[in-house]
């Protein structure tokens, strides 16, 4: 099984802004609590962080051909503008969670719209960098679901 993760603009920050609502561990600990969940569950999970837009659709549109059985997306503040995250999530077939650690429905207004959750099957979002472990959790479930 592979998980494809993406993490867009300023996730690679992560320990050093805004510690209050992101907290204080650093992306190079989420990147060792990502890895040490991949093999506990026996699944192979990638890791891709971009601050760029393009870069970011570009390894959306490689997951249709590489392998990857799934899409975690942390798009960052592309989540409330993105037309085209949206769209290029929009054409890949396959499960894909959009992942928050912050909960973005009780923070400043405009970020209370995502455009990318409507194309994306779940949104977890307020469970700090847990989140992402359970991200991992309901997406196996997902793929195992579709390969049933």
């Amino acid at each position: 099984m592979k998980i494809l993760i993406i993490n867009g603009p300023n996730i690679n920050f992560l320990g050093i802004r805004e510690k209050a609502v992101y907290g204080t561990e650093n992306y190079d600990e989420l990147l060792r609590r990502i890895e040490k969940k991949a093999q506990e569950t026996d699944c192979s999970v990638e890791v891709f962080q971009s601050n760029h837009e393009g870069a970011i659709i570009d390894r959306i549109q490689d997951a249709y051909s590489d392998g990857s059985e799934g899409i975690i997306i942390n798009p960052g503040a592309y989540t409330h503008y993105s037309y085209a995250i949206r769209d290029a999530l929009a054409s890949v077939d396959m499960p894909k969670i959009e992942l928050h650690i912050s909960d973005i429905s009780v923070r400043e207004e405009f970020r209370h719209i995502s455009v990318t959750a409507e194309v994306c099957d779940e949104q977890i979002k307020g469970l700090g960098l847990d989140g992402y472990l359970v991200a991992i959790d309901h997406m196996r479930q997902r793929i195992a679901e579709r390969k049933a």
